[in-house]
């Protein structure tokens, strides 16, 4: 699989200075960390699951979670564990047809050639780890690991423990996404030395922790808050606070921290596509940005847009999503400009090992080469996963080749 592998090779070569490279669910756990892109979320207990996976991977989906906590009701957990066992089973029998025709029924062509993209599950209970795999049996092969809810220190060396023996038993590598979302994270009192655990039983479980996912709706929950459409993460101070100190102790870029994904953002409108004809027309292609965003924010997308970039700013990669217009901003916001990738490779340039600053190949900034390194080698992680756009072409450009399918 690969971002943007779902538009065509003349598009993306259109598009990239640096194409976005294959990857697979066997590849490095430090590249898959950086591609995991817009995780979309989708509950454990729909009947067409295998197929929805597919169809959403076929629009560029390369990251998913199935969900057998707070997205279904406590009732449903014993028949969505049966639906995922039978659907996991459909997903290994499937293989990409050759040709342009859809090997599936739906929409005309809408798997066709699509990659099953990397598929964790979210469980509620350490148990359910060493149970879902055993009940997997072979489909276990395209799961790529779990999601692990309200991890704390004491809570979570249970799950990485259930993880550990559910490897041995499987023979199969298996990754952990914790949730950072437990109010004692939230609450200033506690909050230091929640971290500080959280920070020991990741790090005896380095080589399977894939990423930290934030969860954020928890957090506002637990102040009875919700932040309007026009509002990012950000906006609200109690939470903005926390994500703060979650990269000051988990993302820091020394070679301890760890991946750490951007909120989920909550709101979205079913006429997903009423806004791509817009991108099209020539005003938007000819890069006026102005009218893009009013466009979006007629679409309730102008908050998640200054969300998404907020989240890099502050040091997170990728981002929960619950719906799939969401996707395609996500990924064309986190494909590296050709002036970021410009500036990225002069810092790093073996010439400059001594330190030293220089004027940007674009003239407009100073690179400092020692303070900049850290974020060029970021840089360069994503250009490897997400490509790097051409110099004349700019996020609406991505958005609308992101919107084809």
């Amino acid at each position: 699989m690969r971002h943007f592998g779902h538009i065509s090779p003349t598009a993306r070569e259109g598009l990239f200075y640096k194409e976005p490279c294959a990857f697979t669910a066997e590849s490095p756990a430090r590249m898959l960390s950086v591609a995991l892109g817009a995780t979309l979320y989708s509950p454990a207990t729909r009947p067409s699951l295998a197929d929805d996976v597919l169809k959403q991977a076929a629009r560029g989906v390369v990251s998913m979670v199935l969900c057998l906590e707070d997205s279904i009701d406590d009732a449903e957990v014993s028949d969505a564990e049966a639906n995922l066992i039978r659907q996991f089973a459909e997903l290994a029998a499937w293989e990409p047809a050759p040709g342009p025709a859809p090997r599936h029924e739906g929409d005309a062509g809408s798997t066709a050639g699509a990659d099953v993209p990397l598929l964790f599950i979210r469980v509620r209970e350490p148990d359910q780890i060493t149970d879902l795999v055993r009940r997997l049996g072979d489909s276990v092969r395209m799961l790529s690991g779990f999601v692990l809810p309200k991890f704390t220190e004491e809570r979570g060396r249970h799950f990485l423990e259930a993880l550990a023996e559910a490897e041995t038993a499987c023979g199969r590598r298996l990754f952990a996404m914790p949730v950072l979302e437990s109010p004692e994270l939230l609450h200033l009192e506690t909050r230091g030395d929640i971290l500080r655990g959280i920070a020991r039983s990741v790090d005896k479980y380095r080589d399977r922790v894939l990423a930290l996912r934030l969860g954020v709706t928890d957090f506002c929950s637990a102040y009875g808050l919700r932040r309007a459409p026009d509002m990012t993460a950000y906006d609200v101070h109690i939470v903005a606070s926390v994500i703060a100190d979650v990269v000051n102790v988990l993302g820091r870029a020394d070679g301890s921290g760890f991946t750490i994904t951007g909120p989920v953002w909550e709101y979205f409108r079913r006429q997903e596509r009423m806004f791509k004809p817009q991108l099209r027309r020539s005003p938007f292609l000819e890069g006026r940005a102005e009218e893009l965003r009013t466009a979006l924010i007629q679409h309730d997308m102008d908050g998640l847009l200054r969300e998404i970039e907020l989240d890099r700013a502050n040091g997170l990669l990728g981002k929960t999503c619950i719906h799939p217009s969401h996707v395609a901003p996500v990924h064309a916001l986190s494909v590296v400009s050709h002036e970021e990738f410009t500036d990225a490779q002069d810092i790093l340039s073996p010439e400059r090992g001594g330190g030293g600053v220089l004027r940007s190949a674009y003239t407009n900034k100073m690179n400092e080469v020692k303070p900049h390194r850290a974020w060029a080698e970021r840089t360069l992680q994503r250009a490897e996963v997400f490509g790097v756009a051409r110099e004349d072409v700019g996020f609406v450009d991505l958005l609308a080749a992101g919107l084809t399918n």
